[in-house]
C-alpha cells in the first residue's frame, strides 16, 4: 500500500497569505509540519498569524510581497529553494458589464491573478526543476471554468491561471515536479468584500440562504494533493458547495 508524503520539514511558499483560503492553507502547513514563508501586502496580519501558530509542528516566516512587482518578487523568492508553491494571491473587482467596466480594476485583476502568478513561477520553479522534485499548487476558480454576468474580466483570469497549468506541465514535462489547480466555487471569504469595493451588506448578501464552502475545505484540499505518494500527481480539483450546482445556479433556502 502506498503511503502519504509526509510534511515535516518541508519548505513552502504561500502567496496572499495574509486572509481567507491564503491563511488557512498557511495554518494547514505548519500544522502537518512545513517551514512556510507567508507572502502578502498586509505584513501586520502575516504577523499575527505567526504568533497564533507559535507553538505548531513547522514554522512562519512572514514576507511582505506584492506579486504584482517582479523585481520585488525575484528579490524576495529566487535565492530561496522551496519544495512547495501555493501560489494563492488574487481578487475580484466589481460587477459591471465589460463595457462599462472600470480599465483601473481590470489591470488591477490581470496584474494580480495573471502576471503575479507568472512572476512567482519565474522566480520559484526553476530551483525546483534543477532538483528535480516539487509540487505547484495554483489556485484557479470554477470562474476558470464558467463564465457569469458580471465576471467578465475576473473571469478571464481564472481562465489564464486553467491554461497556465496546463502549460506549467507540458513545460516541465519529465522534471519530476507535480502541479494541480485547486478551483473552487463559492467561498465564504473576504473575495466579495474586495469586489463590491469594501460594502460588507452586498458582499454578505451573495451567500444569504445557502451553505458556501469555507477556506479551510479548501486547505483541506491542498493538504490532501500534497500528501499523495510522490508517484501521485492530483491534477486537477474542483470543489463546490453542494449548495450551487453551476457559476449560475445556487440553492437558497
Amino acid at each position: 500500500m502506498s503511503s502519504t508524503t509526509s510534511l515535516t520539514g518541508k519548505h513552502a511558499l504561500v502567496t496572499g497569505a495574509s486572509a481567507g483560503i491564503g491563511a488557512e492553507t498557511t495554518r494547514a502547513l505548519v500544522r502537518a509540519g512545513a517551514h512556510v514563508v507567508a507572502a502578502a501586502r498586509r505584513v501586520e496580519r502575516l504577523e499575527a498569524l505567526a504568533a497564533e501558530l507559535h507553538d505548531a509542528a513547522g514554522g512562519i516566516e512572514p514576507v511582505a510581497l506584492d506579486v504584482r512587482d517582479e523585481t520585488a518578487v525575484g528579490t524576495a523568492l529566487s535565492s530561496r529553494a522551496f519544495d512547495i508553491v501555493v501560489a494563492n494571491a488574487g481578487l475580484g473587482r466589481g460587477v459591471d458589464k465589460i463595457q462599462d467596466g472600470a480599465p483601473d480594476e481590470w489591470r488591477e485583476m490581470l496584474e494580480t491573478n495573471v502576471l503575479g502568478v507568472l512572476h512567482v513561477i519565474r522566480h520559484t520553479t526553476p530551483a525546483m526543476i534543477a532538483r528535480g522534485d516539487g509540487d505547484f499548487v495554483l489556485l484557479g476558480s470554477v470562474a476558470g471554468r464558467q463564465v457569469y454576468p458580471g465576471g467578465n474580466v475576473y473571469c478571464s483570469t481564472k481562465h489564464a491561471v486553467r491554461a497556465i497549468y496546463e502549460a506549467l506541465r507540458q513545460d516541465a514535462a519529465g522534471s519530476g515536479l507535480r502541479f494541480t489547480t485547486v478551483d473552487p466555487g463559492m467561498v465564504a471569504t473576504e473575495f466579495s468584500d474586495v469586489r463590491f469595493r469594501g460594502d460588507h451588506d452586498q458582499a454578505k448578501a451573495v451567500y444569504d440562504g445557502m451553505r458556501p464552502l469555507l477556506p479551510s475545505d479548501v486547505a483541506d484540499a491542498i493538504l490532501y494533493a500534497l500528501t499523495r505518494p510522490a508517484h501521485v500527481n492530483v491534477g486537477e480539483l474542483v470543489l463546490w458547495p453542494t449548495d450551487q450546482a453551476s457559476t449560475t445556479s445556487v440553492r437558497r433556502r
